[in-house]
C-alpha cells in the first residue's frame, strides 16, 4: 500500500515548538505579530503611534491619537486570563498536533493546572475553532449523511426521536472524481425535519454544490434549492459505507465518532456538541499543512471576541 503523504507529513515537533515558543518573551513576540503583523493599530481609531508602559506587571499600549489604552490580549479570547502565555501555547500545540483529540483531564496533566482551568482553556480554544468553521460552505461534489451523538443513557424514547441523542449532519466535499475528500462540515441540527434541513442547506451548501445522499426524506429538500441531488441506493451493512458517493462521508464520520468516544468519558452533547464537532471539522480541514495549524489557531484566538466562563457554560448547540 502506498504511503499516505497527508498522514505522514512532518508536523511541528515538541523540540521545534520549545525552540520557537519555549519562553514567555518568545510567546509574547509571536502573539504580537499575530495581532499586529504590520505594527500596532489602535482598536478605536486605527492609529499607529503609541506609547508603552507597565502597570501591575502587565504591558499596556496607549494610542497617542485618541489615548485609548489596551493590552496585547484585550478584546481577544486571551483577555483577562491569568494563565501564562507559555501554558496557552503549549495547550494549543497539544490540541493541534494530536491526530484525534485531547480531553480537558488529559490537558490538565500535561499543563500542570487545575481541571477547571484546563476545561476553560480547552473550551475557549474550541470556541475559536467553532467560529472559524461557522461560515464555511461546501461546493462541488458534496456527500451528506445523518448521524447522532449520545444515546447511551437508559430510559426515554428509542430511535431517531430520543431525547438522549443529538442529531447532526456530516457533509464532505470531494474532488470531481469522488476519490479524495477536501473539506468537511460537521454540525448539529435540531432534527432531521424538512425545515431544519432547508436551513442547514442554505447556510452550508454553495449554489453550485451537487449533493449525494441516502434516501432520508428530509434530504429531498436539497432539490428545492436547485441543487443537483443524487439519491444513493446504499442498502445496508458494510457495503453501504463503501458505496461510491457515500464512502468519504462515512469514513470521516467513523473517525469523528471514534475520536470522541475514545477520548472523552462523556460529552454533554445537548449543550456542547457544536464545539466538539467543530473541533473535528477544524482539524480535518487543515490537515494538509500540519506546521501551520498552531499559527492559524493563534490567529483565530486573536480574532474572536472575549468569551467569559459564564458564556462558555451557557452556550447551546444552535445559533439564534
Amino acid at each position: 500500500m502506498a504511503m499516505n503523504r497527508v498522514q505522514f507529513q512532518q508536523g511541528l515537533s515538541m523540540a521545534d515548538f520549545l525552540d520557537r515558543y519555549g519562553t514567555q518573551a518568545k510567546c509574547y513576540r509571536a502573539l504580537y505579530k499575530a495581532r499586529w503583523p504590520q505594527g500596532f493599530r489602535c482598536p478605536c481609531c486605527n492609529g499607529r503611534a503609541r506609547s508603552r508602559f507597565r502597570r501591575e506587571g502587565r504591558i499596556y499600549y496607549q494610542c497617542r491619537a485618541c489615548r485609548h489604552q489596551n493590552t496585547l490580549t484585550s478584546g481577544t479570547l486571551f483577555e483577562a486570563s491569568k494563565v501564562p502565555l507559555t501554558t496557552w501555547y503549549l495547550a494549543m500545540h497539544l490540541l493541534t498536533c494530536s491526530k484525534t483529540n485531547l480531553s480537558a483531564l488529559e490537558l490538565k496533566r500535561h499543563l500542570g493546572v487545575c481541571y477547571r482551568t484546563a476545561w476553560r482553556m480547552k473550551q475557549k480554544i474550541m470556541e475559536a475553532m467553532t467560529q472559524r468553521e461557522e461560515g464555511r460552505q461546501l461546493a462541488g461534489f458534496v456527500q451528506v449523511d445523518d448521524a447522532y451523538l449520545g444515546g447511551e443513557r437508559n430510559g426515554g424514547k428509542r430511535g431517531r426521536g430520543s431525547e438522549n441523542k443529538q442529531p447532526f449532519v456530516i457533509a464532505v466535499s470531494t474532488e470531481e472524481t469522488l476519490e479524495r475528500p477536501t473539506l468537511a462540515v460537521i454540525e448539529p441540527v435540531r432534527s432531521f425535519s424538512n425545515d431544519a434541513m432547508l436551513d442547514w442547506a442554505r447556510r452550508r451548501l454553495a449554489p453550485d454544490a451537487e449533493v449525494f445522499s441516502d434516501g432520508l426524506a428530509c434530504f429531498g429538500r436539497f432539490a428545492d434549492l436547485d441543487h443537483a441531488h443524487t439519491v444513493l441506493d446504499t442498502g445496508g451493512g458494510r457495503a453501504a459505507t463503501e458505496a461510491r458517493g457515500a464512502r468519504w462521508a462515512n469514513v470521516v464520520l467513523g473517525n469523528v465518532k471514534r475520536a470522541i468516544s475514545g477520548c472523552y468519558h462523556a460529552v454533554r452533547q445537548a449543550k456542547y456538541a457544536r464545539r466538539y464537532l467543530a473541533e473535528a471539522a477544524w482539524r480535518f480541514n487543515r490537515r494538509f499543512h500540519l506546521p501551520s495549524m498552531l499559527p492559524r489557531l493563534v490567529q483565530a484566538m486573536m480574532i474572536c471576541r472575549p468569551c467569559p466562563e459564564s458564556r462558555l457554560r451557557n452556550e447551546t448547540n444552535f445559533l439564534g
